[in-house]
């Protein structure tokens, strides 16, 4: 048998036990549509149910609801009781999701408690937040009021169901911490399609109401790097970093190309950067008109490309900011605009292709179910990532069995063979080996 004897230690308000009690209290302040009288599942309840489907990546509302007598699941989620896949899915469908959104900053708030959020400090003391869209339901035949709708030319529609999503990340982080979802829907009222553009201005209004005192840096793609959104962060005091591309900004290349010429283009090149001898070479121009259309909007330039031993371009990247550019910052800006990645590697797919099925279809609904459950999975894989990121239980756990897909097969394993009473509990038996070559009694 291998493994410590003694498991490390996890800090008290940001263990996942800790976490799971606190959400558990931001399901107790959402709204229940139903008649209270006689409920044979509480809307808590079902909402925790959601969690612990999502925390134990279980593949579907079926496979989860084969659990119902679970006892590790009642002890470890404070579930009295679980409800079926159809009543699950008939619960949760009409319910509002603002107040279950609200329960992304109860968890930020215990980081901020627990000092874990000073690894993030970007830049003094602000912080970098990734924005990006992403799907995740799609459809020729199933549908619902809330449903995009996208028509292809032979005629077919497809129905799709969206969202924004807001991660805070850190060059030096492999983890990253969800901060906010803002679904891509038809609002009420409309007939026509929301857009990522409108989800977006919701979701920064949504940071803004949750964090107002919060110094942020937002990073977006080259879709992002225009005169309205511009108007939108500054509106909230943000302050940018957004990809711009020559094929998309053409006249602010041009300016770039100008302010080369007029000696206004500064450059900073490094040393090797590998053993193959490649470098990198920064650029950077001040107060450059953004495009024709908005002459008065002055932005900064930083372009950055990494070349081979012989000079040869291998990749550029480049970004307009209104942060100070100076020689003693633009590295670092070029640094937050490259990790803008880590929100489609770190959290897209990690929940695509690390064990939390993420496009499953685990029920759309005729109204919110499928936002539910969205903003469900996403506050399981911020319990996730709040363990990856400052648990040495879990962190041990997941060096012990090298990736996240053997910790959840281990999970299950040992959730469907012992009785627990925390996921703490549960940890520590997998890092020690207590569930595994065990000699049955004959």
């Amino acid at each position: 048998m291998s493994g410590p004897a003694i498991s490390p230690r996890t800090r008290r308000y940001l263990s996942a036990d800790a976490l799971f009690a606190l959400l558990r209290q931001r399901f107790e302040t959402v709204q229940d549509p139903r008649k209270q009288s006689h409920l044979t599942f509480t809307l808590p309840d079902v909402l925790a149910s959601g969690l612990a489907m999502f925390s134990l990546k279980d593949p579907s509302l079926l496979a989860y609801g084969e659990r119902h007598d679970d006892p590790s699941l009642k002890n470890v989620f404070g579930i009295k009781s679980i409800p079926s896949d159809t009543q699950f899915r008939e619960i949760l469908d009409p319910i509002e999701v603002d107040a279950l959104n609200e329960a992304f900053a109860d968890v930020f708030a215990e980081l901020q408690r627990g000092g874990v959020l000073e690894q993030f400090r970007f830049l003094g003391d602000g912080y970098l937040v990734a924005i990006d869209g992403t799907g995740y339901f799609s459809s020729s035949n199933v549908r619902c009021e809330n449903c995009l709708e996208k028509k292809s030319k032979d005629g077919s529609t497809r129905y799709a169901h969206q969202a924004v999503v807001a991660v805070l990340i850190h060059p030096k982080l492999s983890v990253v911490i969800p901060l906010a979802v803002e679904p891509i829907v038809k609002q009420d009222g409309e007939t026509k399609n929301d857009c990522e553009r409108n989800a977006t201005k919701r979701l920064l209004k949504r940071i803004k109401k949750q964090h107002p005192m919060l110094k942020l840096t937002i990073t977006e793609d080259g879709l992002s790097s225009n005169a309205p959104h511009i108007a939108d962060c500054k509106e909230h005091g943000y302050h940018f970093i957004l990809g711009a591309k020559p094929g998309d900004h053409a006249h602010l290349f041009e300016q770039v190309v100008d302010a080369g010429d007029q000696s206004r283009l500064h450059v900073i090149r490094t040393a090797k950067i590998d053993k193959k001898g490649s470098r990198s070479e920064t650029q950077w121009a001040k107060q450059i008109p953004l495009n024709k259309s908005n002459p008065d909007l002055l932005v900064n330039y930083v372009g950055q490309s990494d070349l081979t031993a012989d000079g040869d371009i291998k990749s550029m990247f480049s970004w307009v900011t209104d942060l100070g550019v100076t020689a003693e910052t633009v590295l670092e800006i070029a640094r937050g605009g490259r990790c803008r990645w880590r929100i489609e590697n770190e959290t897209f797919n990690t929940l695509k292709n690390q064990g939390y099925h993420f496009e499953h279809n685990y029920g759309h609904g005729k109204k919110n179910l499928s936002t539910v459950l969205l903003i469900l999975m996403m506050l399981a894989f911020l319990v996730d990532q709040v363990q990856q990121a400052c648990c040495p239980l879990f962190q041990a756990v997941l060096a012990k069995l090298k990736s996240r897909r053997n910790l959840w097969h281990r999970l299950h394993s040992a959730i469907e063979s012992f009785v627990f009473q925390s996921y703490q509990a549960i940890l520590e038996a997998i890092l020690t080996d207590r569930c595994r070559y065990r000699t049955l009694p004959p």
